[in-house]
């Protein structure tokens, strides 16, 4: 498995400016959310202020009516901390939704438009992390992170403020503990953000150990591998335990330790200051005021390591997440030309083509399918028959060479009208979990069930559909669990006939399917044949003994081309792999 990097300790200011990109269309939201920050950190610490007012001014001289006025205008503040409170934790929290919102939907929609190659080198986990938990830690960013982190050091700014205007030796003797209260919080906040890592860590390896192990269930059942996998299990689950304690212990220290270096600075502070009432350099409303002062600026100071901790997680996230947003491993789209039906001719000119550099899996491949025409591709496991079918639908770009559809460049058609004129059937069935209707139209409501159920007769699998519960609404489970591997592969032949595409593919589209069926979608294969260009894959040669041409592959080069019976006579590499299937039937 690979290990991630982050991207250090320091708040990157390049990933912020790029966060407010998707802030801008929220720009109003945004500055009103500024405005309640900065309004809780002046309304506040105001109160204490209001408050040795109060005493000083009017409880001392017995002044009921101003005292009254100034209870009402501390009433007034109360109810608009409470509402801007609210305003503003609401505020940074819609926020923070429509954001990752925004930046979820430009994610997944980049991913659809990646290349077939980038997923074949990047773990799934990693992009499902992405999508999900990096962007779900981005909201935090908003909702608990960066706006309230201001609001903390705003509020401590004025609470400063107000003090030193109170009283300057009553704030210093305040300030005595600050150090070890800063002390304490750096200590934690590093404490803690190693807790956390371990934390992440501890839980993706849990995920990825559950899920992986759930899906080769069987793998492990067969070989009698239950207990030596639970052993494994609880090794993570213990390692998982251990960093979450670790976690919790630290907070369990902190806080303890933060209240009581603010007890000791309220100690101070009545020491000090009822020394100064006594003596009358320091009036009880102000002493009052700094008892006040300091449990509000204690409160702040204690979460300023949680904001952090959340900002720094939030910024690790998204330079991931831009990270992949600037991956351009893309199929360049840049053809203009859709005709809305196409004749079907496919031709490969000298074609080359290597996934990885310049390890070629096919070298030089020249061959032309007319249209209307069939041809088989046949050869030994990793010839690269697939390789053919992959670039023709452009899920792969050639490296040298031509590929023509109609005599035209497949790089110089719009991409979806290519592709809405090529049907593919797979040998590994894919099914999502889903009805079999929204399987067969994936969303394509034009589709209808007329057509479905015309397609689904025509490959003999309309019986089979009807005696299903809910029949085409029956909901065939992850990757078609609930349904046989020959009702997965006949559902794919429906898919793929309702489109009505031009150009027909078949990738080994019956060496999943039992006899019987296969006799039934023999037939329904050459009817959906008709009038089609057609490319058919095949390990069962006698699928393919009435194909126009076979072309006969093997490590990437074609070795032999011609009808059944031509590479028969010349009884080379075709006649081979033919007597060894006799033999196997036989």
């Amino acid at each position: 498995m690979q290990k991630e990097k982050n991207s250090g300790n320091i708040i990157d200011l390049k990933v912020l400016q790029r966060l407010y990109e998707y802030i801008r269309p929220y720009s109003g939201r945004f500055y009103f959310l500024i405005f309640l920050t900065i309004a809780i950190g002046v309304i506040n610490p105001v109160r204490p202020l209001l408050v040795s007012y109060a005493i000083d001014d009017y409880i001392a001289v017995a002044n009921y009516h101003g005292l009254l006025s100034i209870t009402i205008v501390l009433l007034i503040l109360l109810t608009l901390s409470g509402v801007f409170q609210y305003l503003h934790t609401f505020l940074s929290g819609w926020l923070g939704q429509y954001i990752i919102k925004d930046i979820r939907i430009k994610l997944y929609e980049h991913l659809l438009r990646m290349q077939l190659k980038f997923f074949d080198r990047t773990p799934i986990g990693r992009l499902v992390t992405r999508n999900v938990s990096d962007i779900e830690t981005l909201s935090e960013v908003f909702s608990q992170g960066l706006a309230a982190l201001i609001a903390d050091v705003l509020q401590l700014i004025f609470i400063l403020t107000f003090m030193f205007y109170l009283d300057w030796k009553l704030t210093l003797m305040s300030l005595s503990t600050f150090p070890l209260l800063v002390i304490s919080t750096y200590i934690f906040k590093e404490k803690i953000k190693q807790a956390f890592n371990e934390v992440r860590t501890a839980v993706s390896n849990l995920n990825s150990f559950v899920q992986e192990h759930i899906t080769g269930m069987s793998i492990v059942q067969i070989f009698n591998s239950e207990e030596r996998e639970f052993k494994k299990f609880r090794e993570i689950n213990q390692e998982h335990r251990k960093a979450n304690i670790k976690s919790v212990m630290y907070y369990s220290i902190y806080y303890p330790v933060s209240e009581v270096i603010q007890a000791l600075g309220i100690g101070l502070i009545v020491w000090f200051g009822a020394k100064g009432v006594i003596q009358e350099y320091t009036t009880f409303g102000d002493l009052t005021a700094f008892i006040m002062y300091l449990n509000m600026f204690f409160r702040p100071i204690r979460q300023i390591a949680d904001r952090y901790n959340t900002l720094q997680m939030g910024i690790v996230s998204s330079s991931r997440i831009f990270d992949l947003l600037d991956n351009h491993d893309q199929i360049p789209n840049e053809g203009r030309f859709a005709p809305k039906n196409l004749h079907g001719t496919v031709e490969f000119k000298n074609v080359w083509f290597a996934y990885n550099n310049e390890d070629y899996v096919l070298k030089n491949i020249s061959f032309k399918v007319e249209q209307g025409k069939t041809i088989a591709l046949v050869g030994a496991t990793g010839a690269g028959k697939s390789s053919v079918i992959n670039l023709l639908s452009r899920f792969y770009d050639i490296n040298r060479g031509a590929l023509l559809v109609d005599g035209v460049s497949v790089k110089d058609y719009e991409l979806s009208a290519l592709r809405n004129n090529i049907g593919v059937v797979l040998q590994d069935v894919f099914l999502f979990s889903n009805t079999i209707e929204e399987n067969i139209n994936l969303g394509n409501y034009r589709i209808s069930r007329k057509q479905i159920y015309d397609a689904a007769e025509l490959v003999g699998a309309k019986s089979f559909i009807e005696r299903l519960p809910g029949k085409l609404e029956y909901n065939v489970m992850e990757r078609g669990a609930t349904l046989s591997v020959g009702q997965r592969q006949l559902i794919s032949f429906i898919r793929a006939m309702v489109y009505d595409p031009k150009i027909i593919v078949l990738d080994e589209a019956t060496s999943s399917v039992d006899s019987e069926t296969e006799e039934l979608i023999q037939t329904a294969i050459q009817k959906m044949m008709s009038g089609r260009t057609s490319i058919v894959i095949a390990h069962r040669l006698s699928t393919i003994q009435n194909a126009d041409k076979i072309l006969v592959l093997d490590h990437g080069k074609i070795v032999e081309e011609g009808t059944h019976q031509e590479l028969l006579n010349k009884n080379g590499f075709y006649n081979q792999l033919y007597n060894m299937q006799y033999k196997e039937v036989v």
